[in-house]
């Protein structure tokens, strides 16, 4: 009997239902005539209830479901899950799905509605966005049904308990690969880099496109052929790129729900893919107050599986990250010039003063970007109308600081070090037009 018992609800119906019979019986103390009317109501709701209880309970699987979830989430993306119902009952039924979704989420408000006529399916389609990385254990699926009458629900649970590991951003690493070797750059913000020089190895002869520059016309072919021909360059292959990401406090400040480092390990999966796909070879090194994953530069097939691990598992910490250490390293375990991607985040110029000179020494073996955040929400703070003294006094705070990231990025360049500025939600476009960029000019 309790398995019974904790299957069944009553209806909000039933009760109001129930208030209004109450009601006539409130009545019946001043007109006797509605007494009559009042038991025969309340028996009437009691039968009805007793009717639709047996409705739900005759079938002993009255209904079935599961929930299919996919191996892994993307972190930052929006992940597809699926509910799958099947209804078995003779008669049209009305449901609602309530998931139980894994803490990480803070919802508790995931629930649907939904009527299924007899011996139907039933497919929800809904998207969850994960915003740090892990696993996450779903609980169970809740399926309430009632009948036509609409007086009880019973509750079916579908032991739907999965563990799903997020991952960093593989759906952003896929979508830019595309991108990235097509024609459609320019509508995601990835730029067309002209080539400067011809250091490159040659290819081969092709038909000129719009685009091609022109000081690349075989003209010798073209007389041949008797159509524009021009001389097709491969990039040099086999460099190394480094994403170096700094994991101390400076990387935990957060941005639509998801910290800096998260940003970071995104932006690094999807170079490093790129890189590799190119022919350049990737490797990984981690570092904070003390030097984390070191890994080698390759360009095997596997290697973007060791990267992605590497990535899962880094973590923020807590204190102030050390330059030294990290020049230390880098001179000792990457003997050849490579180019660096250094993700970290400087809120002063007083900051980057302090780690200037370890990145100066590190400058002087290898090509070193320096890819640090703008800070959005100054950037929102400076665009807001100012009306009274205090906004007009935030907003010059705001655009001090504002200045002060600007004058980072002419610190770094006045000592022959590549900066990026950028927003989290432009950090990977950003990335990738400036490893373009410097393949094109042939700096690395």
């Amino acid at each position: 009997m309790l398995p019974f018992f904790k299957s069944l609800f009553i209806h909000q119906r039933f009760f109001t239902l129930l208030g209004f019979v109450v009601l006539l019986f409130l009545l019946a103390y001043s007109y006797p005539s509605f007494l009559g009317i009042a038991q025969l109501c309340i028996f009437t709701l009691v039968a009805a209830l007793a009717i639709d209880i047996v409705l739900l309970y005759r079938l002993k699987k009255g209904i079935s479901g599961y929930r299919e979830t996919p191996e892994l989430f993307s972190n930052g993306d929006p992940n597809a899950l699926h509910i799958y119902l099947e209804n078995y009952y003779p008669f049209e039924i009305q449901v609602e799905i309530i998931d139980e979704l894994p803490f990480q989420f803070q919802r508790r408000d995931v629930s649907f509605k939904e009527k299924m006529q007899t011996a139907t399916t039933k497919s929800i389609f809904y998207q969850l966005r994960p915003t740090e990385r892990g696993e996450y254990q779903f609980g169970a699926l809740n399926v309430m049904v009632s009948s036509p009458l609409s007086l009880a629900n019973r509750r079916y649970v579908f032991s739907a308990d999965a563990v799903v590991r997020v991952y960093p951003s593989f759906i952003q690493m896929r979508k830019f690969e595309l991108i990235a070797f097509s024609n459609q750059k320019l509508d995601y913000g990835i730029k067309k880099i002209r080539r400067i020089g011809h250091s490159m190895e040659f290819e081969q002869i092709k038909e000129y496109v719009a685009g091609d520059d022109y000081r690349i016309i075989n003209w010798k072919a073209t007389a041949r052929r008797n159509q524009l021909m021009v001389n097709q360059f491969q990039d040099e292959k086999s460099q190394q790129i480094f994403s170096v990401i700094d994991s101390g406090r400076v990387m935990k400040m957060p941005f639509e729900g998801m910290s800096l480092l998260d940003y970071a390990i995104n932006a690094s999966l999807v170079i490093s893919n790129i890189a590799i796909k190119k022919g350049d070879k990737a490797g990984l090194v981690t570092f904070a107050e003390k030097m984390g994953i070191v890994l080698p530069a390759k360009n095997q097939v596997r290697q973007m599986r060791t990267i992605q691990e590497g990535l899962y598992n880094l973590q923020t910490r807590f204190l102030e990250s050390d330059y030294e250490k990290l020049y230390a390293n880098i001179r000792h375990k990457i003997n050849r010039r490579s180019l660096l991607l250094l993700f970290t985040n400087f809120e002063s110029l007083t900051a980057l003063q302090r780690q200037l000179p370890s990145i100066r020494k590190i400058a002087k073996r290898h090509l070193v970007v320096v890819i640090f955040f703008e800070n959005t929400e100054l950037k929102h703070l400076i665009e807001a109308p100012a009306d009274g003294v205090l906004p007009i006094y935030q907003k010059t705070i705001a655009e001090k600081f504002a200045f002060e990231k600007r004058q980072i990025v002419k610190e770094l360049q006045m000592h022959g070090i590549q900066a990026i500025l950028t927003s989290p939600q432009n950090l990977t476009v950003n990335t990738i037009n400036k490893y373009l960029e410097l393949k094109s000019r042939g700096l690395i």
